[in-house]
């Protein structure tokens, strides 16, 4: 039995495993009050490849380590698609664990985004450990091109009124 972490394309029956997934990324680094039914759209679409994918990595069934969003669509200025990424989520429990999980995430985007011959849209929206995934993407998609800024709000603060 290999040891090795494998990120497998994600199917229609692990919507309830990405579901407590997303709810969980939301949790902890989501910027306003998630709302259910737009992330089962978004997760349902990509789920059964209609204009997107998902990678995960954990067992069907079982709580995953991680996975990563993807959506095809074109810029809001042009008629020409772009692979969004809209959300990469390591579990808390495999954060410290061997086999790089947020980067087999960023390799996953990168092969998708190269099959599909279309660019890769990736960024990092978090006020949690930003320098360490900076320097992750920056490894992984070499110089960035642009940069975030929150005002008056910050990453996993809906939860919290006074956490702005």
């Amino acid at each position: 039995m290999s040891d090795e972490v494998k990120v497998r394309v994600g199917t229609k029956d692990d919507v309830d495993g990405m579901m407590q997934l997303a709810l969980a990324a939301c949790e902890e680094n989501g910027l306003t009050n998630p709302n259910p039914t737009k992330l089962l759209a978004e997760i349902w679409a990509a789920l059964n490849l209609e204009r997107g994918i998902v990678g995960i990595i954990g067992a069907p069934g079982k709580q995953f380590e991680s996975a990563i969003l993807l959506r095809t669509e074109p810029m809001w200025y042009s008629d020409d698609l772009t692979l969004i990424e809209r959300a990469i989520f390591v579990h808390p429990d495999y954060r410290s664990a061997k086999g790089g999980r947020a980067r087999k995430m960023c390799e996953f985007a990168k092969a998708a985004a190269d099959k599909l011959g279309i660019p890769l849209v990736i960024g990092i929206l978090s006020s949690n450990r930003a320098e360490s995934k900076v320097r992750l993407y920056e490894r992984q998609f070499g110089e960035a091109h642009g940069a975030y800024w929150i005002y008056g709000a910050k990453t996993g603060g809906w939860k919290d009124k006074s956490a702005v």
